[in-house]
């Protein structure tokens, strides 16, 4: 597979979501259930060529088509889950969102045969057999190669926001980790994954995109699961990081501000701004405080000079970038704190029920 062009940012502020799931049975249990739904069975016209399984048959992978504008976004998103859950009903199963489902235990759980993932699974062997992760990723359309690469370092700083807003992942293999996003450091253990380095241009980052293909440590350039990442096959600054979520309303929480980041960065970067170049060290501080703390992170600062908390942060971008949602997200409860209390006031069958999508 061919690695992309600068050509392929063509395009300011257009969306894409891509989401994965976890096809369960009727009481709420992961279940090998993607060969029916992606292979023998015809998806909704809606979900043809947006419908795929990931490395276990117990999740699958969803895609909106191209959104023109922000405002059409959320139709989009109720559209394709919504042609899911009808999809998965009529083969008898459900479908439920978090970034680790809570009763899936990995060694129990069978492994997708497309070749890809055999693939994966004999290089990366143990990282990847027990890698039952499923995630959000945003997709915002960029209209130049090297302001997509400049975005893509700059947006690293807020990355830690996003996740600990996110976190809704508090259980592993049937224990309770003691973190909020435990999909994250589980994700982490695989290759070409965290917070990437800082690139200089888009030659830069096209180049070792390159070298990774020529020296088959990728086999395409979807195997660069960084946190973000320009996409040079679909023109487009995608960012990784937001754990998975049954509730829509977040979703589109972290659709609005990752949209705001990338167009006010855009502007940033035709003013001519040089950036932060930010250490990776200490960006992968913040991220592990996001991970561990969720709501309760507090974050070092950009100067190095104290702290600050994820309310703070909250309220400032906010106000700088005219966005509501993650207001609402800090706001209520999140969705590690939630799954502990359903299960430890009603026990795991109410959890898995909590973690099911309704019809929109």
């Amino acid at each position: 597979m061919d690695s992309g062009s600068a050509g392929s940012f063509a395009e300011m502020g257009t969306l894409g979501i891509e989401e994965e799931f976890y096809v369960v049975d009727e009481r709420g249990r992961p279940t090998a259930g993607t060969d029916e739904l992606v292979y023998q069975r015809d998806p909704p016209e809606l979900l043809d060529g947006r419908l795929d399984h990931e490395l276990f048959k117990c999740v699958v992978e969803t895609q909106t088509p191209k959104i023109e504008r922000l405002a059409d976004a959320r139709e989009h998103l109720l559209s394709v889950r919504n042609a899911l859950v009808d999809h998965a009903e009529a083969a008898g199963f459900r479908i439920a969102g978090a970034g680790l489902h809570p009763g899936a235990r990995w060694r129990e759980l069978e492994h997708a045969e497309k070749e890809r993932y055999r693939a994966q699974l004999d290089r990366i062997q143990y990282p990847q057999h027990r890698n039952t992760t499923a995630g959000l990723h945003v997709h915002v359309g960029v209209d130049d190669a090297d302001k997509a690469v400049w975005i893509a370092n700059e947006i690293r700083w807020y990355l830690p926001v996003m996740l600990a807003l996110s976190a809704n992942s508090p259980y592993w293999n049937g224990f309770d980790t003691g973190l909020q996003s435990a999909r994250a450091k589980i994700f982490e253990a695989l290759p070409n994954t965290g917070m990437p380095t800082c690139f200089d241009s888009y030659e830069d980052f096209a180049a070792f995109e390159e070298t990774m293909l020529r020296s088959d440590s990728i086999a395409d350039r979807g195997e660069l699961w960084y946190d973000v990442r320009p996409h040079t096959g679909l023109g487009t600054v995608e960012v990784r990081t937001p754990d998975g979520q049954a509730d829509p309303d977040r979703v589109m929480a972290f659709v609005e501000y990752t949209h705001a980041l990338v167009e006010d960065l855009a502007e940033r970067w035709e003013d001519g701004e040089t950036g932060y170049r930010h250490r990776r060290e200490l960006l992968d501080e913040n991220k592990w405080r996001a991970m561990r703390y969720g709501h309760d992170a507090a974050f070092i600062r950009r100067d190095r000079e104290g702290e600050v908390g994820l309310g703070e942060v909250v309220d400032r971008e906010c106000e700088r970038l005219g966005v509501s949602g993650i207001r609402d997200l800090y706001d209520g409860e999140s969705g590690a704190a939630r799954q502990r209390r359903i299960r430890d006031e009603d026990g795991p069958d109410a959890l898995y029920e909590s973690l099911l999508l309704e019809r929109r």
